[in-house]
């Protein structure tokens, strides 16, 4: 009798691991997914898994980096020409995109990491991309006579919004993410374009 196990090159081998990996752990969780749901749905022996990634932290890791990679660089090329808002505008619907055409990916990220992962959390995500937008963030704060040293906090606030309603939209799927995306530039552009350039506070503190 035949094996139905396909023998196929490495790269594809890797590559199919990779994809097969990314929805189990997007189904299940990293701690509730085990090599042997791995094995079985990419129709391979455990060895075989073990071999390309050295265990299922192995596994996880490099799912995680590839989507933190992707996602990031869609974010980075979005931002990287236009007008200011559409750069914010280009962000969200880049965004959002990513959300809604890799589901897997987005719940890999969205997920809790195992205690010994450095990048598996959603954090390390906007941190990333935090960092990306603040240095484009500065640049043109400097131009406008703004202080660039507080562009990191526009950065954060702009990845975390978008990212959260990110997250909301996954759960509902309506309306469309270029609905969705307008929302968000707008409420973010009329902050930006009013911002003062040493902003106060309207309260007393304490």
């Amino acid at each position: 009798m035949k094996s139905s196990r396909t023998r196929l090159p490495a790269t594809e081998r890797r590559a199919q691991l990779i994809d097969v990996g990314r929805a189990v752990f997007a189904k299940h969780g990293y701690e509730a997914t085990s090599m042997e749901d791995i094995a079985d749905k990419a129709k391979v022996s455990k060895p075989i898994v073990y071999e390309h990634f050295g265990g299922k932290e192995g596994l996880y890791a490099v799912v995680v980096d590839r989507e933190m990679d992707y996602v990031v660089r869609r974010i980075v090329e979005a931002i990287a020409s236009g007008s200011p808002r559409e750069r914010v505008e280009r962000a969200a619907l880049a965004f959002l995109n990513y959300v809604k055409d890799h589901p897997d990916g987005f719940a890999v990220l969205s997920q809790d990491s195992p205690l010994t992962s450095s990048r598996g959390r959603l954090s390390s995500l906007l941190n990333d991309l935090a960092e990306r937008v603040g240095d484009v963030f500065a640049a043109g704060f400097k131009d406008a006579g703004f202080d660039p040293k507080s562009a990191p906090i526009y950065a954060h606030a702009l990845v975390g919004m978008i990212t959260f309603v990110g997250k909301w939209w996954t759960d509902v799927r309506k309306p469309s993410v270029e609905e969705v995306a307008k929302h968000i530039g707008a409420l973010a552009w009329m902050g930006l374009r009013h911002l003062p350039k040493k902003p106060t506070l309207a309260i007393r503190p304490g």
